[in-house]
């Protein structure tokens, strides 16, 4: 017997491991509800998502409990899995969410003089460049992980913990605002370069302002997901 086959594991050529079925079903299918295939509410047929990842009914079946998990999807008594409807409220209570935990770490970073996280220069031109290519899959997850940068960088592990538990849903919402209103775009991308050129400075109270405005209600996204 091989020394992989005695690792139980599947390993390409170059030794690093393959995902295992339910990863690959987990990313394709989170990857299709983020992209639009399946829209909100739909049902998902387990048959039809195996076939389309490649895989049996089982490592499917796994995947989906992961994202009821993760709130992509309800898991429906004798109906199957349907994609969970985003509604105005839990909006606002993510918009919320976010705002408490990043304002307190911009100011606390301003306090102590640490300056813009490294890298956020960078997040900022790859963000604009998903955006002009209208990826907006992608320019949500740099959208996540612009933010998220700024919690680590606070340096409370416990707070970027609980920041990035918020990560499925800040995707998800992020997808879908720049979907509807994609006009704003220009708005979003200036007010990114100007938290930028805030925490450059450690100014604390710009820094926060800005988070206030990047953060609020916009009233054409909340009646859009009243809808």
């Amino acid at each position: 017997m091989s020394d992989q086959r005695k690792s139980g594991r599947d390993h390409g050529r170059t030794g690093t491991p393959r995902p295992s079925a339910r990863d690959r079903a987990y990313d394709w299918i989170g990857s299709a509800i983020l992209s639009g295939v399946y829209s909100e509410g739909q049902f998902l047929d387990e048959v039809a998502l195996a076939r389309e990842v490649g895989t049996s009914r089982t490592p499917v079946r796994e995947a989906l409990h992961r994202l009821q998990a993760e709130r992509y999807v309800e898991l429906v008594p004798r109906r199957g899995a349907q994609v969970r409807v985003v509604t105005a409220t839990e909006m606002q209570e993510i918009y919320q969410a976010r705002f408490v935990i990043e304002s307190d770490c911009a100011r606390r970073i301003c306090e102590r003089g640490r300056g813009a996280p490294a890298g956020f220069g960078g997040l900022i031109e790859a963000m604009e460049a998903a955006g002009r290519e209208r990826n907006w899959n992608e320019m949500a997850q740099l959208d996540q992980a612009f933010h998220a940068s700024l919690v680590r960088h606070h340096g409370n592990a416990v707070l970027a913990e609980m920041y990035d538990a918020m990560r499925p849903r800040h995707v998800r919402l992020a997808v879908r605002t720049i979907t509807e209103a994609p006009e704003r775009l220009p708005v979003i991308e200036r007010e990114h370069r100007e938290l930028h050129a805030a925490l450059s400075a450690n100014d604390g109270e710009r820094s926060v302002e800005l988070l206030k405005v990047h953060l609020r209600e916009v009233p054409e996204l909340v009646r859009a997901f009243s809808g």
